[in-house]
């Protein structure tokens, strides 16, 4: 009776042990891949991009989720850092503001460089992970950062963004935002507008990944359907287990089975048990299901730490990955379908949006029309109809006609 009492909670503990054990084994040659950090906004928030503040020092950092020994330890190897500017600089400063924290995510990598690389490849990720290092690749997290243009799309494809959400928690011109079906937007495109559609084939051309996070169900389904490329949900979970409009409803899965594309699973506890609460558990529970109605190979990882104001307990920091993982071994999950959501099934997602890459294909030009965009801001120069300089010129020179008349008689 007595041997009884202590022997079972102390086989408990070995094989607590055993499966954080072989965690590690697994995590030391196949690192997470994470879909989405906002430490870049933490940077700019607490020392306005200032990197070289000594409180900023990523090594010592604190007050974040995310700091150079939580990433060690938590056997990070690739992370998309979330370039994000809030909805309110929509028509005002948006392009700027990506630029700037698409600035801070190339700045971090050159000040840390026996920890980051930044790459933008699939093959980048790879070669990080035989460096022993983090790969850094660049997500912007809104379609107001394109202010509605292609040519802005092209340029920040140049400076290294490899995937766009769609949408952030507000309606682009294009594209209709998660709000939509709470009630708490008007649907304006009704998914994708055609523009929207003309945004999702250019980055099928360039080779960037379509993030689909934060985006009504209708845009969702526009984007799956119209895409030549698997796409992503760089930080969503189940609908069925948590009926947030943020996270992805089964109908929707299916379309993901069927696309060969991605959820990454969010931690923030609202879209995990859709309360102030949640624990590590309820987050592999979102896991088992994707799992289930999507397949193994539909499954990833996107915590959103240094983004959200509460996460999991169990999963407080990015260090705290190796106690997920022991806890779908423990749910017996397969090795191979582990090394699939820690890093697998994103490489597999990367590599055949690069194979859909055609840089030779003519890039889509027609403008979005005039009547689609917002802000009273706005110049319209290369619309049909808009002045242009010589048009103004003349102008002028008609207003100052009875000026000048007026001197010459005086």
């Amino acid at each position: 009776m007595w041997t009884r009492c202590w022997l079972w909670p102390l086989v408990a503990m070995c094989t607590a042990d055993f499966f954080r054990d072989e965690a590690e084994r697994i995590m030391r040659d196949t690192p997470v891949i994470d879909g989405h950090n906002d430490l870049p906004w933490q940077l700019l928030d607490m020392f306005n991009n200032r990197l070289q503040d000594e409180r900023a020092n990523l090594s010592t950092l604190t007050g974040t989720h995310t700091n150079i020994p939580k990433l060690r330890a938590g056997f990070v190897g690739g992370q998309f850092w979330s370039v994000y500017t809030p909805c309110d600089t929509q028509n005002k400063d948006a392009v700027r503001r990506t630029l700037e924290q698409i600035d801070v995510v190339q700045r971090m990598c050159q000040m840390y460089p026996d920890t980051f690389v930044c790459v933008t490849s699939s093959e980048g990720i790879r070669n990080a992970f035989r460096e022993g290092k983090v790969a850094s690749l660049i997500g912007v997290e809104g379609g107001h950062s394109i202010d509605s243009s292609l040519g802005v799309l092209r340029a920040l494809y140049q400076l290294g963004m490899r995937y766009l959400t769609l949408t952030h928690s507000c309606n682009t011109p294009w594209a209709d935002n998660w709000l939509v079906d709470t009630g708490d937007s008007d649907a304006h495109s009704q998914g994708l507008s055609p523009f929207g559609q003309r945004v999702v084939k250019e980055l099928n051309r360039l080779g960037v990944m379509i993030d689909l996070a934060h985006v009504s169900v209708a845009t969702m389904k526009d984007a799956l359907r119209l895409s030549r490329a698997p796409v992503i949900f760089s930080h969503s979970s189940a609908y069925s287990l948590c009926t947030s409009r943020r996270n992805v409803p089964d109908d929707v899965l299916q379309l993901v089975k069927e696309t060969a594309s991605l959820v990454m699973v969010n931690f923030y506890n609202n879209y995990v048990s859709c309360t102030n609460e949640a624990t590590l558990f309820q987050v592999a529970d979102h896991l088992d299901h994707i799992k289930k109605v999507a397949g193994a190979g539909a499954v990833g990882f996107g915590g959103d730490f240094d983004g959200v104001p509460r996460l999991p307990e169990g999963l407080e920091d990015v260090s705290k990955y190796p106690a997920l993982i022991a806890e779908l071994l423990r749910r017996n999950w397969t090795e191979a379908e582990v090394r699939g959501v820690l890093a697998g099934n994103l490489l597999r997602v990367f590599e055949a949006v690069e194979k859909v890459r055609d840089l030779t294909q003519a890039p889509e030009e027609e403008p979005i029309p005039l009547d689609e965009l917002e802000g009273s801001c706005r110049t319209q120069y290369g619309y049909s109809g808009a002045p242009s300089l010589s048009h103004r010129q003349g102008f002028l020179l008609a207003s100052l006609a009875p000026l000048l008349l007026c001197l010459w008689f005086l």
